[in-house]
């Protein structure tokens, strides 16, 4: 083939399986934004398709049409599905691992020193995703604090997504997923196992005695009642417009007292969106 044909073959649009005009993505797009606050751009037109072509042929549907009728006729059945298939889920024990140091440096081991008589701390992971930030988290509050028996500590992980919820519950993990966590915590805070004849690793008990796992949109009401000294917000606002960043986290400032600390993702930031909270270090912010 010549070079030419070759650009050109590259470059057309492939066949696709499912008819996916501009009124099914922008019917799709106007949904997702009520359900989840998720604001899909132009550019993720082939990402929606892609991920819903999926449910499509699960259900056995012959166009977006019909997909767009059952997830008004069904109940609301299918609108779960919908979440978790637009949802991205990208995760990693102790990712971007600065905040987990400044979380036992700043927050952890001065809460340690004091002669406080209350032992309490309270810390949310907003989008757990398959739960491998809520059990960082829990790791890092078993090495910082000593004597854990005599604190108070309970790590709420919540997601939309229901399929990782299930799977963040299960707090088992493939080999590769943690390998980067070293011998020692990996010996600490993990079981060998194996299932259908892959080596796994399981989380002990210890772990999963500090985390509740509950599914929650953050467009809907806030349940908890806080105040929360640290809240793992990251990778998840990044997808919300503007005017959805600002609701949600005056909402959020409810829920912390002046110099708690809420950690974001690298590429998110609180500029024109919030007035209670000042930066502090690396995508770190301190209720004001």
């Amino acid at each position: 083939m010549a070079l030419n044909q070759l650009r050109d073959a590259l470059a057309a649009p492939r066949a696709r399986e499912f008819a996916f005009g501009n009124e099914d993505f922008e019917a799709l797009r106007k949904l997702v934004k009520e359900l989840t606050g998720i604001n899909l751009s132009d550019q993720k037109r082939e990402l929606v398709y892609g991920r819903l072509a999926r449910r499509l042929r699960t259900l056995g549907l012959r166009t977006f049409a019909e997909y767009r009728d059952l997830l008004s006729s069904d109940g609301g059945r299918e609108i779960a599905e919908l979440c978790n298939a637009i949802t991205t889920n990208l995760t990693a024990f102790f990712r971007e691992g600065h905040h987990f140091d400044y979380l036992r440096e700043q927050v952890l081991k001065p809460l340690a020193a004091e002669s406080a008589a209350t032992r309490r701390v309270r810390i949310w992971s907003a989008g757990c995703s398959t739960g491998e930030e809520a059990y960082s988290l829990a790791m890092t509050v078993i090495e910082a604090l000593p004597d854990l028996r005599r604190w108070d500590v309970k790590i709420l992980a919540t997601d939309l997504d229901s399929d990782v919820l299930e799977r963040a519950q299960r707090g088992v993990y493939a080999a590769d997923r943690v390998r980067a966590l070293g011998p020692q915590r990996l010996s600490r805070f993990f079981v060998e196992r194996r299932a259908r004849e892959e080596l796994c690793y399981e989380v002990t008990p210890e772990l999963t005695a500090l985390i509740t796992f509950k599914q929650l949109n953050l467009m809907h009401h806030l349940p908890m009642k806080g105040p929360l000294n640290a809240i793992f917000c990251r990778n998840v606002v990044i997808y919300f417009d503007k005017d959805t960043q600002r609701e949600l986290f005056a909402r959020v400032a409810y829920l912390q007292r002046p110099g708690d600390l809420l950690f974001l993702g690298h590429s998110e930031s609180l500029f024109k969106v919030s007035e209670s909270y000042t930066p502090i270090g690396k995508t770190v912010y301190r209720r004001t």
